[in-house]
């Protein structure tokens, strides 16, 4: 092997993780602005675009020419790693102490956290998990009682391990888990950085899914007016959707394969949470996972929903504002399936506007129709509220101040 020496300047051979990817004010402009953060670098004079060429050279942006051919930057694999990884590094940071790491179960199982007692051995269980000081006295008991039905029989020497004699130290079951995180993308989550707090959520916890539970899965939708799956390279750059009418009433009606079709001709900014939790049951309904959940982040009650016409069975898109009592009762349906078909329902509702706090009583109708549990936290106990429910599995209702 060959070695070269040289006088050392200073400089780390290796850089940190943090170090490799980009500057945090960067990584904040891009998550508070989306698209348009990217376009505005991108028209960034010479003298300022120094950091942009290195964040290129560094392989966190990439350049490509559009139709008319203009440069555009387009983020990387890498960059969006940066992201998750340091929106978990935040999430952790607002951790309650104690949380445990895992998704504990009532039952025992076969994790690798010891709990008190043992079990019998049963096939498949692993040997390392052998407590030997209880298996020798089973062996010594057993043979004991061998001897005596025997007046005149063998030795208790030398001792015979039998496999009923085996015993194992009792450990802590543990399950897989599918879950699909809902973000709700209406015009009101611009509000108090709601939408930037979720996006936050979303990067850590596929990150967090990646790194520390390999068999769970996750899924992101967002919803508003509509539902789309967001994939995950496009997190960074999610947005809610704009406020296009203002009206005090507004009562539309659109067939939903229209609206699908041409989606800019439709106001984008209600919320349409049936059609949400519609699109996490079908996608939950391809997983085999062992348990299987939903988290909602949403900051009112929903405004839009899906059902067919009478006249033609066709499905029909309705948005309505104020909130109307046919959506809630067709909301409440879906979320009823979803519990039909073992999908745990956990809600997370944003209540900065305690002016508007009516609104928590649909959560709470939700939440007792599903068995499910209901989080109510400011935005910025988001995060820790997400990963400490994901991490915990807890099963009650909680207010966090």
């Amino acid at each position: 092997m060959k070695h070269d020496y040289s006088e050392f300047d200073g400089q780390q051979a290796f850089r940190s993780p943090d170090e490799l990817f980009a500057p945090r004010q960067v990584m904040q402009f891009i998550l508070q602005y989306g698209q348009d953060a990217l376009d505005a670098m991108n028209d960034l004079d010479e003298d300022e675009s120094e950091l942009i060429q290195q964040m290129i050279d560094a392989g966190l942006l990439e350049e490509e020419e559009d139709e008319h051919g203009n440069r555009q930057l387009r983020m990387t694999a890498r960059l969006v790693r940066g992201f998750q990884h340091r929106a978990l590094l935040e999430m952790f940071e607002g951790l309650h102490k104690g949380s445990r790491d895992g998704h504990p179960t009532p039952e025992s199982g076969r994790s690798s956290e010891r709990s008190e007692g043992t079990r019998p051995y049963e096939f498949g269980d692993p040997l390392h998990e052998l407590d030997l000081g209880q298996t020798l006295r089973n062996v010594i008991a057993r043979s004991s009682r061998e001897v005596d039905k025997k007046a005149q029989g063998p030795s208790m020497l030398p001792l015979r391990l039998g496999l009923e004699d085996l015993e194992l130290h009792q450990t802590e079951g543990t399950a897989d888990c599918a879950t699909v995180l809902l973000i709700d993308l209406s015009g009101s989550m611009m509000r108090y950085g709601r939408f930037l707090q979720s996006k936050r959520v979303a990067l850590g916890m596929a990150e967090l899914v990646r790194a520390r539970f390999p068999q769970d899965t996750i899924d992101f939708i967002g919803f508003a007016s509509l539902a789309e799956r967001l994939r995950e390279k496009d997190l960074p750059l999610v947005m809610p959707k704009p406020v296009t009418v203002r009206d005090w009433e507004v009562r539309v009606r659109v067939p939903l394969e229209q609206a699908e079709a041409n989606p800019d001709g439709i106001p984008p900014h209600f919320t349409n949470l049936q059609l949400g939790l519609r699109r996490a049951r079908q996608i939950l309904a391809r997983s085999g996972a062992a348990n299987k959940q939903v988290f909602i982040i949403t900051d009112g009650q929903p405004t839009a929903h899906v059902e067919a016409s009478p006249q033609t069975g066709e499905e029909v898109l309705y948005l309505l504002y104020p909130p109307d009592v046919r959506t809630r009762d067709i909301t409440l349906n879906e979320a009823m399936r979803c519990h039909q078909q073992g999908i745990r329902l956990t809600t997370f509702a944003l209540i900065e506007d305690y002016w508007g706090m009516d609104w928590v009583g649909f959560v709470d109708q939700i939440t007792k129709l599903t068995r499910g549990m209901a989080y109510y936290c400011a935005s910025h106990d988001l995060s820790s509220t997400v990963i400490e429910s994901y991490l915990s599995g807890r099963k009650r209702k909680s207010f966090v101040h």
